[in-house]
């Protein structure tokens, strides 16, 4: 009888034994938040390279695949280190990582432009040192990156590279999501990117990337050759707030929306906003379904062919095992081991 206790015992401290970063919660605060973003560097590519920040949902060594997230910062927003992952903070919070389904986390990978050597998004020939450094990263950690739930999204010039990269790289991305993109995506382009479904959030009043012009032109020319159209998503500010609905210095910046995953604080529908799919109809955004849980909806081939799997020891595989198999049976083992010890 004691064996099986034992046995019980040990099963119940595998299947319980945490494998993702608690991280910290959104009431901890911005700085605490940003804390959470180590450094990066990727390799140089004609004597430029690509610095960045990101958060990883894992503790170092543990088992478990998990969605990157590449994130491209705005003009002015890569200036030095660290500055680049101010918009993104939020989605390293504990609130938020677990809004990820059905891996509880997500990597946030934020690459810079390094803007003090007077470089920005804008320059293409940044594209190949960028490419280094994000397949560097994804390099380091494919032990827990799902090769088949990379999304990349940026607000403004970043939002502009953001397409220009899936443009180029259609294959590697499950969805876009840019803001305020400012560029003007053709039909030829679109037709690049044909099966990858795009969130588009943006202003009316954005003094910046024309609305009618550049937003509402580039969404007809990707929802036109698209052939996911009620995946695509576009989200219309008619003004560009705080989640209380209070004015933002500019209406440039739907990045709010965005950072608070669509949603008030509060919980209700984000302010000012309205959104459709590809085919014109009306979304409903009902909390906590936002931005994040559209993306965890969305998956590629990209991994096809790939090792894909996890490729940690015989003991991970087996604590995979087991959590899957017995997880819904943690607390009825707990009280029948609770019954036999009294």
């Amino acid at each position: 009888m004691k064996k099986i206790i034992s046995m019980l015992l040990v099963l119940i401290i595998i299947v319980s034994v945490p494998v993702s970063v608690s991280g910290a919660s959104l009431s901890d605060g911005t700085a605490a938040l940003k804390n959470q973003f180590k450094f990066g560097e990727g390799p140089k590519v004609d004597g430029y390279s690509v610095d960045y920040r990101y958060f990883s949902p894992v503790e170092i060594g543990a088992y478990g695949k998990y969605p990157l997230v590449i994130w491209l910062h705005g003009l002015n927003n890569g200036s030095y280190d660290g500055h680049q992952i101010t918009d993104m903070t939020y989605w390293s919070s504990s609130d938020f990582q677990k809004r990820f389904t059905p891996s509880g986390g997500a990597f946030i990978l934020a690459p810079r432009a390094r803007e003090e050597l007077g470089m920005s998004w804008n320059d293409k020939e940044m594209l190949p040192a960028l490419m280094s450094a994000i397949n560097s990263f994804i390099e380091k950690n494919k032990r827990n990156i799902d090769l088949n739930r990379i999304y990349i999204g940026g607000f403004s010039m970043g939002g502009m590279m953001a397409l220009e990269v899936l443009t180029q790289h259609p294959e590697m991305f499950a969805a876009a999501f840019p803001y305020c993109p400012a560029t003007y995506i053709t039909k030829s382009m679109a037709k690049n990117f044909k099966d990858v479904p795009v969130w588009i959030t943006s202003c009316t009043k954005d003094p910046t990337v024309d609305y009618d012009f550049l937003i509402l032109n580039t969404w007809e020319n990707i929802t036109e050759t698209n052939s996911v159209r009620s995946e695509c998503r576009l989200s219309t500010l008619t003004k560009a707030c705080y989640p209380d609905g209070s004015a933002a210095s500019s209406n440039h910046y739907a990045w709010f929306s965005v950072r608070y995953d669509m949603f008030s604080q509060s919980g209700g529908s984000y302010p000012y906003m309205s959104t459709v799919d590809g085919n014109g109809k009306k979304v409903t955004l009902t909390y906590p379904d936002g931005m994040i849980s559209w993306l965890s909806a969305q998956s590629s081939d990209y991994g096809a062919g790939q090792n894909n799997s996890d490729s940690g020891s015989f003991l991970d595989e087996i604590r995979e095992f087991i959590r899957n198999t017995f997880n819904k049976f943690v607390s009825a083992v707990k009280n029948a081991v609770i019954s036999i010890s009294i």
